[in-house]
Order: C-alpha cells, then sequence, then structure tokens
C-alpha cells in the first residue's frame, strides 16, 4: 500500500524539477533573444555611422535599412521579454482568461507593429528603385491588417468567454460552491 502513496509523492517532487529545467531553458532562451536584439541593435547604429561619413546618395538607403534592424530588434526584444515575465519569472499557468487575453494581445501587438514599420520601409525603399517590386511590400501590409484582425476576433472571442466564465463563477458562488 505505500509504495503508490510513495509514487504519488514523487510526482509533486518530479514536476517541481521540470519546472526548473523549463525556467531554466526559457530564461537561457530569453537571454539569448536579448543578446541578438542587442547586437542587432549595434549593427543599425554601425549602418547608420557609416551612413552618416559616406556619400549622401546612399544614406537613405542605409538609413531604411537600420530601420528595418532596430524594429527586428525590438521584436526579438519584446519576444524575450515575454519568455522572462510569462515563463521565467511568473513560472505558473495564467488563471484567468483575462490575464491571457492581456498577454497574448501585448504580444501580438507588438510583432504587428513589427510587420507595418517593415512593410512601410520596404514600400520606400522599393519604391524609389522598381515600381514593379511594391508587390512584396504590399503582402507584408497585408499581413500585418490579417495580424491586427485576428487580434481583434481573438479579442471579440476571448471577451465573451470571459463574460461567461465570470457569471458561472458569480452562480457557483452564490450557491455556496468554492472556485478550485
Amino acid at each position: 500500500m505505500k509504495a503508490p502513496q510513495q509514487g504519488n509523492a514523487e510526482i509533486p517532487a518530479l514536476r517541481g524539477i521540470i519546472d526548473f529545467i523549463s525556467r531554466g531553458v526559457f530564461g537561457i532562451a530569453a537571454a539569448v533573444l536579448m543578446l541578438i536584439a542587442l547586437a542587432l541593435s549595434v549593427y543599425s547604429a554601425a549602418l547608420i555611422v557609416n551612413a552618416l561619413r559616406g556619400p549622401w546618395g546612399e544614406a537613405g538607403s542605409a538609413l531604411l535599412e537600420s530601420i528595418g534592424y532596430v524594429v527586428i530588434a525590438v521584436a526579438v526584444f519584446d519576444v524575450a521579454k515575454y519568455f522572462m515575465e510569462e515563463e521565467v519569472i511568473r513560472g505558473r499557468e495564467m488563471r484567468l482568461p483575462s490575464e491571457a487575453r492581456r498577454s497574448l494581445t501585448k504580444f501580438v501587438s507588438t510583432i504587428a507593429i513589427a510587420v507595418f514599420i517593415e512593410g512601410l520601409v520596404m514600400v520606400f525603399r522599393q519604391g524609389g528603385q522598381d515600381i514593379a517590386l511594391i508587390l512584396y511590400p504590399a503582402v507584408i501590409l497585408f499581413t500585418g491588417i490579417l495580424i491586427i484582425l485576428g487580434l481583434g476576433l481573438y479579442q471579440r472571442l476571448s471577451a465573451d468567454v470571459e463574460q461567461q466564465v465570470e457569471a458561472q463563477d458569480r452562480v457557483d458562488e452564490k450557491n455556496g460552491q468554492k472556485k478550485k
């Protein structure tokens, strides 16, 4: 009889070890992503310095390229920050639907902004060279619009679920049932 109880006691210890390893992996991944974002920012700064030292005719292209790198760096840093906040520091599942919705909204909004800025940079870069090349930046901008529409749909559907869950919680509380 003691063997099954002993096995049950080992499960929380195993979960603790797995949680510790998982947090460590997310922490390492977040640190690596932050270093990559920093490296992209430094590279972008070097592009700006080189563009300002070189011929002015080529500066515009280099400056637009540096904007793209900074935008990507910000998006990568935001992903790293998300990993740190949600997986390393908090280290628990989100208990409420509203927590998940807010967290995901911040994350997807940052990605959408990065996509829009990159699309705009590409429009200016390609529009100045060959107007036939404008299709790819237009597709990127359209993708940004789809991301925003998807986020809006997610917001709407999750808000409905939140209201249903909260209404059920109020009914359960009135009936004397406790939340688990």
